[in-house]
């Protein structure tokens, strides 16, 4: 292969690898922010509970949420519409992902549209089982000339983490102490996850019979502190004292009190609509999901191993390469 032929692979190789790095981190900053919020330096907060804790306020409010938790975490598994809307300083853009996922076991076939705009790429599908992430680069798109005819890129989270020897690195990838992190991020679409959030709410509240797609729902709402969070998530005792005393100072510096938390719950007891909105002094970050189809059979397939190319030991070989061509 020409020194030209190697550069323009490489070159291509760079943005492919770059383009699924930069979706990964979009599905897990959204869907983090579902159960959680990021501290000044990008870190995960935390994802909820597995189970909910004491609800804070009494009432026939807990009583059917904590009700919609149970067949929720049952169901293992829904149909899902999501949209992250941010404004002001955070960016103004919209993403949206539409797919299944499953929580037991944790699996998820989404397509992401927006957010990537600029790696050429309108849409992305993104495979996930057993802490795995697969994504589909599209063929129209130049991005697949650095694929060497294989459509997908392939991660292993935890390999990845692992394999790198930076605690920081294992955080964000492989979720360490259960706070979330890209393994995590599909614990955190988790819907009971968020109804044991709501739970812990200290002014959980029945808003009223409203519709969603048509069909009536009761609509529940409630806010929690950061501390709250903190204090109902069973990930975050994770954390040393210190670290949980740095991450909450963050938040304040950040100018985050707190989010409001909104759910739909329908006939059937489940719910079917869920917002999250988390104000800064910045600008806003709305989330916004729908859920059809519990506890339909989430089937999750991966794609062949010869139709993947392995993303860290890509990233490596740019690495290698950058530094002999810097030599």
């Amino acid at each position: 292969m020409s020194a030209y032929r190697a550069a323009h692979r490489a070159a291509y190789r760079g943005k492919a690898a770059g383009a699924a790095l930069a979706a990964v981190l979009l599905v897990g900053g959204a869907t983090a922010c579902d159960n959680g919020t990021k501290d000044g330096s990008g870190k995960a907060a935390g994802a909820a509970s597995a189970q909910p804790s004491a609800p804070a306020a009494g009432g026939s409010a807990t009583e059917a949420l904590a009700a919609a938790y149970k067949k929720t975490s049952a169901a293992k598994s829904a149909k899902v519409r999501m949209t992250m809307r941010m404004s002001g300083g955070l960016g103004g853009e919209s993403i949206e992902m539409t797919g299944v996922q499953g929580w037991d076991p944790q699996v998820m076939d989404i397509t992401m549209k927006g957010g990537l705009g600029q790696a050429g790429v309108d849409s992305m599908r993104m495979v996930m089982s057993k802490d795995v992430m697969y994504m589909e680069m599209p063929a129209d798109s130049p991005l697949s000339a650095g694929m060497d005819g294989k459509r997908w890129m392939k991660l292993d989270m935890k390999a990845a983490a692992e394999a790198s020897g930076d605690p920081e690195v294992l955080k964000k990838l492989g979720g360490a102490g259960g706070m979330g992190g890209m393994s995590g991020m599909d614990q955190n679409q988790d819907p009971a996850k968020q109804l044991a959030l709501l739970l812990a709410s200290p002014n959980v509240k029945l808003v009223g019979s409203e519709k969603v797609e048509g069909a009536d729902a009761q609509h529940y709402k409630g806010t929690l502190t950061f501390e709250e969070m903190l204090a109902a998530n069973e990930g975050s005792k994770a954390l040393p004292e210190a670290d949980r005393a740095k991450l909450g100072e963050a938040m304040k510096k950040a100018g985050i009190k707190g989010y409001d938390m909104d759910v739909w719950v329908n006939k059937d007891g489940y719910p079917a609509r869920m917002k999250v909105a988390i104000a800064t002094p910045g600008g806003s970050l709305d989330l916004d999901a729908s859920y059809t189809d519990y506890a339909a059979t989430a089937t999750v397939r991966t794609p062949p191993e010869n139709e993947t190319l392995d993303l860290f030991a890509m990233l490596k070989d740019l690495g290698a390469g950058g530094a002999a061509t810097g030599a």
